[in-house]
């Protein structure tokens, strides 16, 4: 039997618009596209500082870009929820219930003294997050409403594009014309990552693509929209009815994540990219606490203070020293350090292994040290190796134009270890 693949298809370096700040063309990235992605892959790709938007993959630029777009994550072992987080919980809790329900379950199923001492004292997320849930309440009495979670396929329906039609009109404010059942399927449906299910320690893990839905009363009011990865649960979007909109779906959503992040052993919550000088993206700091990737180095720097007041001053931060690669240096860490003026770097004909991108293997190391001369690629229904092309040895890295320069800026953009494991195709 063939092993999973992950087929990329190289789409080279580019500027576009910035959906933040609005800058015409002050958003650079490096793109591919892909067909089939595997959880394994991707959740590799994401730590190099990748993310996905459908079945496209983009690498930001950080030093380059307007509004840098760093990878975060969070240790769900490690979370604290705040007062007003833990507030939120509870009031949406009491409001599934009801008084009613409360005053009346108190006397039926009474706690003993430990029990309501504890619960005084200690706040449970995981046991909070599902308190209000249909299926955790005992009966009788019945509940004020009903509240049912869900993980289900990311296919399309009618009911999640209601969803997504309001979200994005109510909250987003974006005109009719913006709005379509096409763009949400391309956005938030048919996810290239194929969906799994193992058993690991007597606990279900899913991995794929998926939508966690909330049903209000047997009414669809919000979808989370999820990629399970081996390492984390990582958000893709979240939207909401506007009929729920004071019960704060937003953080309710975010705990739920990072909630099913230490239940089922995945560990890490992925909240997206974070933009230090868009207010909107502000939100994900309160999740504490926050690890930002390194761009240069991809380890993973707490974010504190320090590290704030750092992005207050400059938009491009790394810890890492400011000096050339050496020899002894980690290649699967970026490498490049390479500084250009801003007028070379705009030219095309310039590997993005030559640039100011961070985070990049050097010329050097994709020479010496990446596996070019046998990476995989699909020829029609058969994959070959990179070597028994044509017009490979006569090829040059340097030329972007050709299938070796093509797929050596693709290398850079990987890394060594997911360049060996991917499979190269052109549409």
């Amino acid at each position: 039997m063939q092993a999973p693949v992950s087929l990329l298809s190289p789409l080279g370096y580019s500027n576009n618009s910035c959906g933040y700040c609005h800058n015409n063309s002050g958003s650079f990235s490096y793109y591919a596209k892909t067909r089939k992605l595997q959880p394994e892959f991707y959740q590799g790709l994401l730590d190099r500082g990748w993310r996905r938007s459908g079945t496209l993959l983009y690498k930001p630029d950080l030093r380059k870009s307007c509004c840098p777009q760093y990878t975060i994550r969070l240790d769900s072992h490690q979370f604290h929820p705040t007062k007003d987080q833990r507030q939120v919980v509870n009031r949406f809790n009491n409001f599934i219930l009801g008084h009613t329900y409360t005053k009346e379950a108190a006397r039926l199923y009474p706690k003993s003294r430990e029990q309501a001492k504890k619960r005084n004292t200690n706040f449970d997320l995981q046991e909070r997050i599902h308190e209000g849930e249909k299926e955790q309440i005992k009966t009788p009495p019945e509940p004020a409403h009903s509240l049912t979670v869900t993980l289900e396929t990311d296919e399309f329906t009618e009911e999640k594009y209601t969803i997504f039609e309001n979200y994005q009109r109510i909250v987003h404010h974006d005109p009719p014309s913006k709005i379509s059942r096409g763009g949400f399927k391309n956005f938030l449906c048919s996810s290239p990552l194929p969906r799994s299910t193992s058993t690991i320690d007597g606990k279900t893990k899913h991995l794929g693509s998926y939508h966690q839905c909330y049903r209000l009363d047997g009414k669809l009011v919000a979808v989370g929209v999820l990629d399970l990865l081996p390492k984390c649960v990582s958000a893709v979007y979240f939207m909401y009815h506007e009929s729920v909109h004071s019960h704060g779906f937003g953080k309710l959503g975010a705990l739920r994540e990072i909630s099913l992040a230490k239940e089922k052993g995945y560990q890490y919550w992925y909240a997206g990219f974070y933009i230090h000088s868009c207010v909107k993206m502000r939100y994900k700091g309160d999740y504490s606490p926050q690890y930002v990737l390194d761009p240069e180095t991809y380890s993973w720097i707490l974010f504190d203070e320090k590290l704030r007041r750092k992005l207050d001053e400059k938009k491009y931060v790394s810890e890492a020293q400011s000096t050339t690669e050496s020899s002894d240096q980690d290649p699967e860490a970026g490498t490049n350090h390479t500084t250009t003026d801003s007028d070379s770097d705009d030219d095309d004909t310039i590997p993005i292994f030559e640039r100011s991108m961070p985070g990049l293997l050097s010329k050097s190391d994709i020479l010496t040290k990446a596996p070019l001369n046998n990476i995989k690629i699909r020829v029609g229904q058969s994959d070959h190796e990179t070597h028994e092309l044509i017009s490979w040895e006569n090829d040059s890295v340097m030329d972007t134009n050709s299938i070796k320069g093509i797929i050596a800026e693709l290398v850079s953009a990987v890394g060594i270890r997911l360049a060996g494991e991917m499979v190269v195709y052109f549409r």
